[in-house]
């Protein structure tokens, strides 16, 4: 499928992002939200994002003017219709999200790609009121969206191999990685892992065990990274910690019993690096 013109739903900081990324890209795209000054307040900033890139010597000054030239904007979310693709990022409350597809489900054409951008909610669950399920999923973008690298694509329960081999060519065509998590599991594959992470250290400081920068710096200087789980939560929005582990509860406890597939490794002599094989091949 010829993708062309991708349209985007939300014009709030993951939207502007998504928006900027896919015009970047190369891809014409309409923005939409409720509101026409929400967009125009969106544009404004994707241009003054632009511009110091530019200033930085990251980008030339016609990427700026021809990305800018590549986004309309609308509060009729009908104007969608002409769209190859569309891409949501509304707040995440579920509703709003299943109103949005059951509309874009009489709006957009039947070859349509639809996409949302959730981070937690089930795939399934959002698309339950679409007629087109086999041509939806999951497209999770990380923030912010025109900086950060990866692309979650997120199998619903009907969702085509097609449909996941169309967006995860888009994805590579505006400079992303797409990894697809093969089943509609809470938290995808990023989130699942991540929170997990970010309880421990939650626990770590409230248990008494160390103070919020002790953990942040033990993150860094440690493990490597290059936040520590405080700020991560911080840059993130402290507001959507309580719907993440909402999303979240349904999955098992984790639990400290060593896991069959690192025994099944051991048992066979791949230890990791040390002896050339582990999960990866080293010779």
């Amino acid at each position: 499928m010829n993708i062309q013109t991708i349209g985007v739903i939300g014009a709030g900081q993951m939207g502007a992002g998504i928006a900027q990324a896919v015009a970047t890209g190369g891809y014409r795209v309409i923005l939409y939200d409720i509101k026409e000054e929400y967009c125009e307040n969106a544009k404004e900033k994707i241009y003054a994002s632009l511009k110091k890139r530019a200033e930085a010597g990251k980008i030339t000054t016609d990427l700026v003017e021809n990305t800018i030239e590549k986004i309309n904007t609308t509060e009729d979310l009908k104007q969608l219709g002409i769209c190859d693709m569309v891409i949501e990022a509304v707040p995440e409350v579920l509703e709003l999200k299943q109103s949005i597809f059951k509309e874009l489900g009489t709006i957009c054409r039947p070859d349509a790609i639809l996409c949302t951008n959730t981070s937690t909610i089930s795939v399934s669950q959002v698309m339950s009121e679409c007629t087109m399920k086999e041509r939806c999923a999951g497209m999770h973008f990380f923030f912010p969206a025109p900086v950060m690298k990866l692309v979650e694509v997120i199998r619903s329960n009907d969702t085509t191999d097609a449909t996941v081999s169309v967006i995860k060519q888009v994805a590579s065509y505006i400079g992303k990685t797409a990894i697809e998590c093969k089943f509609d599991t809470p938290g995808f594959i990023v989130n699942r892992c991540l929170f997990a992470f970010l309880q421990e250290a939650l626990h770590c400081y409230e248990d008494g065990i160390a103070t919020i920068e002790d953990i942040d710096t033990a993150m860094k200087q440690g493990l490597n990274h290059p936040m520590g789980p405080f700020e991560m939560m911080d840059m993130s929005g402290l507001d959507i910690y309580p719907h993440a582990c909402e999303s979240l509860r349904e999955l098992p406890v984790t639990t400290w019993e060593c896991c069959d597939s690192v025994k099944k490794l051991i048992e066979e002599g791949r230890l990791g690096r040390k002896s050339g094989h582990g999960w990866y091949d080293y010779k």
